[in-house]
C-alpha cells in the first residue's frame, strides 16, 4: 500500500466530531473567501476548500481524497446513469462523485441524508459547485427515501451505490433495495468503514452463498440494531433509528474485494466493493 502524504492530513478526529456546529461553520468558511468567484462551478476549487477547513480549522467526518480516488475509478470504469449514495454529510462525497457521474455521462446522482441541516448544506454547496443538473439531494431516512424515490418512479434501477452512512442500516437498505428490484445482476456497491469502526452484518451478507442467504431468509426480519455493532455505532444519533430487514433477493450473489486506503486524517482503512 502506498504511503499517506501527511501534509494533507485532517486535524485529529475529537471525541465528538459531528452535529456540534462545525458544518455551519463551514459554510460561513466557504461563503465567507476571497475566491467565491472562483470556486462557483467547480468542483475541484470547492473541495480543495473544504479540504482546507479540515486540514486547519475542524475534522470532517469526509470521505476525503484518497478513498475517493478508489469510487471516482469506479465510477470511470462503471460509467453508472444513476448513482446512488447513502449518507451525504456536507456534500463531500455528493461533489466529488457527483462530478465524476456527470463527466461519466451519467444522468442521475441521488444524495440521501437523513439530518435536515446536512442536507440543506448539502443542497447549497451542490449549487455552488454547479452540479444541480445531475445531483438530487434527499432529505430523510435512506429506507423511507429509497420507497419513495421507487414508489413514485423516480429511481429504476442503481447502478452504482456508495454506502457511507449509519452503519446498522447498510445492510438493511441493501436488502431494501433488492427486494424493490433496483439492485440488480451488473449492479456495483461500494462500501466505506466495512473494517473500521466495522459492519460484520453487512460483510457477512455480502459474503453469503444462495444457500447461506435462503437459510437466513427462512427465519422472521429482525427489527432493530445488531448486537455486533459497538455502541459508539449504535448510538451515533441522538434518536434511535427504527430498522426492519426484509429478505432481500437470496439469489444475488455478490463478488467482492478490500481495496485499502486512508482515512483524511491518515489512518489506514478500507473500501469493499462488491459486483451483483
Amino acid at each position: 500500500m502506498t504511503q499517506f502524504d501527511q501534509s494533507k492530513a485532517y486535524v485529529a478526529e475529537p471525541e465528538v466530531f459531528f452535529d456540534d456546529g462545525r458544518e455551519i461553520e463551514l459554510l460561513h468558511y466557504i461563503y465567507n473567501r476571497s475566491d467565491l468567484d472562483a470556486i462557483r462551478g467547480s468542483p475541484k476549487r470547492l473541495l480543495a476548500a473544504i479540504d482546507e477547513y479540515a486540514r486547519t480549522k475542524n475534522y470532517l467526518m469526509n470521505v476525503g481524497e484518497d478513498k475517493g480516488r478508489i469510487v471516482t475509478n469506479l465510477i470511470e470504469e462503471v460509467k453508472p446513469k444513476t448513482m446512488v449514495e447513502c449518507g451525504g454529510y456536507i456534500g463531500y462525497s455528493c461533489i466529488l462523485f457527483g462530478d465524476a457521474v456527470k463527466r461519466s455521462g451519467g444522468q442521475r446522482y441521488y444524495s440521501l441524508e437523513r439530518h435536515p441541516a446536512f442536507g440543506a448544506i448539502i443542497m447549497s454547496l451542490v449549487d455552488l459547485a454547479g452540479l444541480s443538473d445531475v445531483v438530487k439531494v434527499i432529505t430523510g431516512s435512506s429506507d423511507a427515501s429509497i420507497r419513495r424515490l421507487h414508489g413514485n418512479g423516480d429511481l429504476k434501477h442503481i447502478d452504482l451505490m456508495f454506502l457511507d452512512h449509519y452503519k446498522p442500516a447498510y445492510t438493511t437498505d441493501l436488502k431494501l433495495c433488492e427486494e424493490l428490484r433496483l439492485i440488480t445482476p451488473g449492479s456495483v456497491l461500494a462500501a466505506d468503514n466495512v473494517i473500521k469502526p466495522g459492519n460484520p452484518p453487512y460483510l457477512e451478507y455480502v459474503r453469503s452463498s444462495v444457500e447461506q442467504k435462503r437459510k437466513a431468509a427462512q427465519s422472521e426480519g429482525i427489527r432493530g440494531v445488531d448486537p455486533r455493532f459497538k455502541d459508539r455505532t449504535s448510538k451515533q444519533y441522538k434518536v434511535e433509528l427504527d430498522l426492519v430487514s426484509s429478505n432481500g433477493n437470496p439469489n444475488l450473489v455478490y463478488e467482492s474485494k478490500l481495496t485499502h486506503s486512508f482515512e483524511p486524517t491518515g489512518i489506514p482503512v478500507s473500501i469493499l466493493q462488491a459486483s451483483a
